[in-house]
């Protein structure tokens, strides 16, 4: 058998083995599972996991990358990476002490729901045998979390509050606003099984769901709420430096120590603002940074009168610059999106807008969140939010990488373990900008600006928090110093930054890798550069690390430059 072949049938078996452990990733692919609980997130359930990986990782190493070709390289050097990831999960005890806030376990489990589309009424049973499965999936998580109170793990008392919070907020709504009732209520116009089938599935979500999202809560209240920790440095817990670089390392997928990224992140905000400064000068603020911010925000004009407002404003927005896409990229997705707006009740604890990829069996949207809150979310901030979340960002990447058959199923739908090329790419797209034409007048380049300081702060913030010490009240100060945002956004940014070490150090470290490799890319090619070209490349990477990225454009430019050298 040859090394390409057994490379094949080791991705294969992995990914029959995440469908067997993650039966929400089987569904988001569209692959059949008959597994009704959706979280198994016990000790046991990645010890497991880890000695699956030991294994596999052992048979990874017997498979030489020398005669691969640079795609099968690409898998090669990806599942070394993920089956490493599972044992050092364990290895660190980050099973042990898994996100609480603001991507909790509730959260992924709306994520699901949101997501799911009802064709039919077996669709719809089997909907409602999983949605009574919701006790036993957090019963999981507990027991993951109470051996992590056993072993004396704790969260900071802020991240286990702000999780109390959000679960209860989420479950305040009435049953017809419920997430879990939606797929239902969009179906049941469709006959009398499908009306049937819903009023069910309501009683379900009253009975069953919300008791069981509230039972959740108390735990938390009771058993991890006590023990919690005033100390907001995930470095500061059991083994926390090794903590804190093992999800620096699943983030970013770079091995960079704290400082280094911290100076990293103070070299970036002293650019930004030099740029910032000279737009400001533009809008007729000379060397007057502070009073161009106050002026936004103070400028009425800047914020949409209703939520409702806010999301027309946006759909507008997203459908201008669609119509620029094809003049950037050759390969365009099947599948589209749309524009909803975050509920209330949850919106001023969440980020002013998120993506939520299409299903891969296309039987919904990708979905655009936008804030519901307007004073979150200034005109001068649209654009870039737009360009980032939805396409040519998050949205339509996911979406191209879903149709990528010719990569290994892991490949093509795992993509979101891969934040740093994600994010970078989402935010590269929000730069894109520039180059359609988008950003013409100081107040959208300053929102594009700020955009990219944010991501820039974030590697100083993150860094602060979980390595040097810093408190709350001095991370938002830096984050006022550098940003017009509103500071209700800022706040929740940090209370984030402080419930998900490293990932917010994702967006700009991949955001300087894109553009790495396109200054490369341009110098190396010269006249013969072609931006459709370059993104295409880009794209049939599907979501990789850092440094496998860098392998696949470095292949492409040589082949390139050797194509117009004959």
């Amino acid at each position: 058998m040859s090394a390409s072949t057994t490379l094949a049938d080791l991705a294969a078996r992995f990914w029959t083995f995440q469908c067997q452990e993650f039966p929400i990733t089987a569904i988001a692919a569209g692959v059949a599972t008959g597994a009704n609980q959706l979280l198994h997130e016990a000790p046991a359930d990645f010890e497991r996991r880890a000695a699956w990986a030991r294994a596999a990782l052992a048979e990874l190493a017997s498979i030489d990358p020398a005669p691969l070709s640079v795609q099968d390289r690409a898998t090669h050097r990806l599942l070394d990476h993920e089956f490493r990831s599972l044992v050092e999960m364990v290895d660190a005890g980050a099973h042990l002490r898994p996100t609480l806030y603001p991507l909790g376990p509730e959260f992924t489990l709306i994520y699901w729901a949101n997501s799911t589309a009802l064709a039919t009424a077996d669709d719809a049973r089997r909907y409602l045998q999983r949605l009574a499965t919701t006790a036993a999936s957090f019963a999981t998580v507990q027991e993951s979390l109470s051996r992590g109170v056993a072993a004396g793990m704790a969260h900071p008392r802020l991240v286990v509050e702000r999780a109390i919070a959000q679960i209860r907020g989420q479950m305040s709504m009435p049953v017809q606003e419920n997430a879990f009732y939606g797929p239902l209520a969009r179906a049941a116009g469709r006959g009398r099984a499908m009306a049937a089938l819903a009023e069910e599935g309501r009683k379900l979500v009253e009975t069953v769901v919300v008791p069981a999202f509230l039972a959740y809560a108390r735990y938390l209240e009771r058993t991890i709420l006590p023990p919690a920790r005033d100390s907001l440095a995930c470095s500061d817990d059991v083994d926390g430096q090794r903590h804190y670089t093992y999800h620096i390392g699943q983030y970013t997928t770079l091995d960079l120590p704290p400082a280094d990224i911290h100076a990293i992140g103070l070299k970036e905000v002293g650019r930004i603002k030099g740029e910032m400064l000279a737009v400001a000068g533009a809008a007729g603020f000379p060397d007057d940074l502070e009073g161009f911010r106050q002026h936004l925000q103070t400028d009425k004009q800047q914020f949409a009168a209703s939520a409702e407002a806010l999301r027309e404003q946006i759909e507008i927005l997203s459908k201008r610059i669609d119509a620029r896409i094809p003049e950037y990229f050759g390969r365009i997705p099947r599948i589209t999106y749309g524009i909803n707006s975050i509920p209330v009740a949850v919106a001023d604890k969440m980020p002013p807008a998120y993506a939520q990829p299409n299903p891969a069996d296309g039987s919904a949207a990708g979905i655009h969140w936008i804030t519901s809150l307007p004073g979150k979310c200034p005109r001068y901030m649209h654009l870039p939010l737009a360009l980032h979340e939805a396409w040519p960002g998050h949205l339509m990447h996911l979406a191209l990488i879903q149709e990528m058959d010719q990569l290994p199923d892991f490949r093509r739908f795992g993509a979101l373990k891969y934040a740093a090329c994600l994010e970078g790419w989402a935010l590269y797209c929000e730069a894109l900008g520039e180059d359609m034409g988008f950003y013409d007048t100081p107040e959208k380049r300053y929102g594009r600006l700020e955009m990219e300081m944010w991501r820039a702060l974030r590697l100083v913030l993150d860094t602060g928090i979980h390595a040097q010490g810093w408190g709350r009240d001095q991370a938002i100060a830096y984050f006022r110093q550098n940003m017009a945002m509103p500071l209700e956004t800022l706040t929740a940014e940090v209370d984030r930054y402080i419930g998900m070490p490293g990932q917010a150090l994702a967006y700009q470290l991949g955001n300087l890798k894109f553009r790495e490799l396109r200054a490369r890319a341009e110098a190396a090619l010269g006249e013969g550069f072609r931006i459709r070209d370059f993104h295409d490349t880009l794209m049939a990477a599907g979501a990789v690390t850092l440094p496998v990225l860098e392998m696949l454009i470095d292949d492409w430019i040589a082949g390139s430059t050797m194509a117009a050298a004959s």
